[in-house]
């Protein structure tokens, strides 16, 4: 008798496209009466083209909780607090992602609340200015890390014209003028948070046919309006690259050695192999770790980072 293999991911997964282009999908899985509220816009570093405008993929992340004239920050916070839920948000350079975890019986008011500041988003210029001033502050506190120059610095150096060449949260220049971006910022929000740019993701105890129907409604008169960048493409590089990155404090030497990587490609097996390359051979777990770090303790610490992204990036 054979027996059926067990799938990868043992949960059903339910899509649903609606005609405005927003792409659902619901999970439904055994939760204790939990439920997971994904909304992900596949917009990050990744696609700010223009110059002297990079970090506002970033910027969104903050600015979202504003809130909108009908539910203004302060009433979104509130009604958060009341449930009990735990959100947040983190922007990468593909996509930025916005999250809640719940009580399934408040599913209606978190798609309530959630759609209506992702369609109707509303902020003053004053409210622009202090956020972009708290994103700035962000900026120097991570310039206090020697892995965030690092890391910085190697983008820099790796990348000559795609947008990979600035980090996430943008260069320090962008984001120092970012202030006196505030129609651009609204440009940004209309272009980008549009329905057909954004994957909403429910998970926990929830029913799928019922769930479907309540984000119909809550996101169907959502008008499309999504422009994708142009996003240029990175020469093929011919030579090594070797940068030495002074630090003002204090820290033991870093080394990073990275290569050209693949894009993210799902479906090609070859190419998932590949990604876990960096965790067996140089994770917590392999041989190299315990030799370097923990026998021999040569190294303080070990890190791999064999990326996921939409283009080819660097695998270190």
């Amino acid at each position: 008798m054979l027996q059926q293999k067990a799938a990868a991911f043992p949960y059903e997964v339910v899509e649903e496209t609606l005609d405005n282009g927003l792409r659902i999908f619901v999970v439904p899985m055994p939760a204790g009466g939990l439920a997971s509220y994904w909304s992900i816009v596949r917009t990050g570093s990744r696609d700010e083209v223009e110059p002297g405008v990079t970090g506002f993929a970033h910027f969104f992340e903050h600015v979202m909780f504003k809130g909108t004239e009908k539910m203004p920050g302060s009433e979104y916070d509130r009604i958060v607090n009341g449930l009990g839920a735990d959100g947040n948000a983190y922007t990468t350079d593909d996509y930025t992602a916005y999250h809640l975890g719940f009580a399934a019986e408040d599913l209606e008011t978190v798609a309530e609340i959630e759609s209506e500041r992702f369609q109707n988003l509303s902020y003053s210029e004053l409210e622009f200015r202090t956020e972009a001033g708290a994103v700035f502050g962000e900026y120097r506190k991570n310039r206090a890390s020697p892995f965030g120059v690092l890391f910085e610095a190697l983008q820099d150096a790796a990348f000559d014209v795609h947008t990979y060449k600035h980090t996430t949260i943008g260069f320090e220049a962008d984001i120092a003028a970012m202030p006196e971006k505030y129609e651009y910022s609204k440009s940004f929000f209309q272009r980008f948070y549009r329905p057909e740019n954004v994957v909403l993701v429910v998970a926990g105890d929830v029913d799928p046919a019922a769930t479907i129907d309540l984000l119909q409604e809550k996101y169907g008169a959502w008008e499309r309006g999504y422009e994708a960048p142009k996003v240029p493409v990175e020469p093929f590089q011919r030579e090594q690259r070797r940068i030495d990155i002074p630090f003002e404090g204090q820290t033991l030497p870093i080394l990073a050695v990275t290569f050209k990587g693949d894009k993210m490609k799902p479906k090609d097996p070859v190419m998932m192999a590949a990604t876990l390359l960096g965790e067996l051979a140089f994770g917590a777990t392999s041989d190299l770790y315990k030799k370097l770090v923990l026998d021999e303790q040569r190294l303080q610490a070990l890190f791999e980072d064999f990326g996921y992204t939409r283009d080819p990036s660097l695998w270190g």
